[in-house]
């Protein structure tokens, strides 16, 4: 095996801060971990203009890219403009069909425009529609992950993911989603590799399974 390392790159979800991957750690001799933020959207910027100024960040060839909820969509998007060695989604989506109904619906009557950009000032509500209503009682907790809070920021990504236009998968894409996932419901979901009684934070309280298998996943490796 080539003793070479290989370059993993991290998105985190909406709003959220490369700290809900604290707890994931990959073998040092064979993995380097970099870890991206979210840059502040311009105005009206398209997902595609936004993926490549993320790209903008990546210093390595034929990197790994794992995105998490709505950082699965957006490393979809940079990996459009990368030769990727792997693309990793976790608790997100492959396509706009994967949405389920409320955001189909939101997209159609534009009802995404109507969501308070005051989550920015309301951490519980902003926990709860980002991570979902699992996290309702845990918010002190998850205020450390949900660091971005500018109001254009929000407008911006809820729309990108409500109005996502991807058509067909992006071949290879490996998608890791929980059983239990409340935002993202797992039925909506074709291909994946299914995490038992996994929800949409599983990243967080799972990572044990993801420090196990990532590492296999990455390398080809046959799971456990």
């Amino acid at each position: 095996m080539s003793q070479d390392i290989i370059h993993v790159y991290f998105v985190p979800g909406m709003a959220a801060s490369s700290l809900i991957f604290e707890h994931i750690k990959l073998p040092e001799d064979q993995f380097k971990m970099h870890m991206l933020e979210w840059l502040m959207p311009s105005d009206n910027e398209s997902v595609e203009a936004y993926a490549q100024r993320m790209n903008a960040l990546i210093k390595h060839d034929n990197v790994v890219l794992i995105g998490v909820s709505f950082g699965g969509i957006m490393v979809q998007e940079m990996s459009k403009y990368l030769k990727v060695k792997k693309l990793i989604v976790i608790s997100s989506v492959k396509t706009k069909y994967e949405l389920p109904k409320r955001m189909k619906f939101a997209r159609y009557t534009k009802a995404y425009k109507l969501m308070p950009t005051s989550l920015a000032n309301n951490m519980d509500t902003l926990a709860k529609y980002s991570l979902g209503k699992t996290v309702k009682k845990r918010v002190a907790l998850y205020k450390k992950y949900l660091s971005v809070t500018d109001k254009n920021y929000l407008s911006w990504a809820l729309k990108q993911v409500v109005c996502w236009d991807q058509e067909e998968p992006i071949p290879g894409t490996i998608h890791i989603h929980g059983e239990k996932d409340p935002v993202f419901p797992h039925h909506h979901i074709g291909d994946c590799v299914t995490v038992k009684d996994g929800t949409h934070v599983m990243i967080i309280n799972r990572y044990r399974w993801f420090n196990n298998n990532l590492p296999k996943l990455i390398l080809d490796e046959e799971l456990a």
